[in-house]
């Protein structure tokens, strides 16, 4: 089956409008599922520690014409938990904070322990695969490391019979997803191409 993976949107219209139109562009075939922070809380983490009670318009960046384009199933991500912190409303508490597919375990990456120079170590999964977002930086991982290849988009990557992590990248800046064929074992780092003086360039 076909999966196109996409997180980290922070309420960004344009930029999520750009991704999915290139999904159906190039993988219309392809079920879309989000990796969280679909939403930008504009609480900041230090400040959400002693707040409550606010407007949901107060905490976050809604916007109708953004949540028109929210027709995929979705986990939340850290700013999900924060809005929910600070305003105690309950939508987005409905959200899973994993979710499994064909031979992989979705989760936003928020969970995990970071380094100040934004290197995560993996808790342990069952699954061959796991794909998550949070730090806005694509890559594929293997035993808690970052392997070292260049990303090509658009080129498949065939996966080894080993446990892999994939960093789907962000749609908020750079309009990046990925797209997962759980019969092939392949990941394939998509990015939206950008037009520049009549030339197609990947930014």
């Amino acid at each position: 089956m076909l999966y196109a993976l996409l997180g980290d949107l922070h309420s960004n219209i344009e930029d999520t409008k750009a991704v999915l139109t290139h999904i159906q562009q190039t993988a219309k075939e392809a079920k879309i599922i989000g990796l969280g922070d679909l939403y930008e809380c504009t609480i900041s983490k230090k400040k959400a520690q002693t707040m409550s009670g606010l407007s949901l318009q107060r905490a976050a960046i809604v916007e109708s014409k953004f949540e028109e384009l929210l027709t995929f199933p979705s986990i939340r991500g850290n700013q999900e938990e924060r809005i929910t912190q600070v305003t105690g409303i309950e939508r987005f508490r409905a959200l899973p904070e994993t979710m499994e597919i064909d031979g992989a375990t979705l989760m936003h990456g928020h969970q995990f322990k970071w380094s100040v120079s934004w290197q995560p170590t993996f808790p342990s999964f069952q699954k061959p695969l796991f794909f998550f977002g949070h730090s806005h930086e694509s890559g594929l991982y293997h035993q808690q490391k970052k392997l070292p290849i260049r990303i090509r988009y658009g080129q498949p990557i065939v996966l080894q019979n080993k446990q892999y992590g994939v960093n789907v990248g962000s749609v908020v800046d750079h309009r990046e997803w990925c797209l997962y064929d759980s019969e092939k074992r392949t990941v394939t780092f998509m990015c939206v191409p950008s037009v520049d003086e009549g030339t197609v360039s990947y930014t």
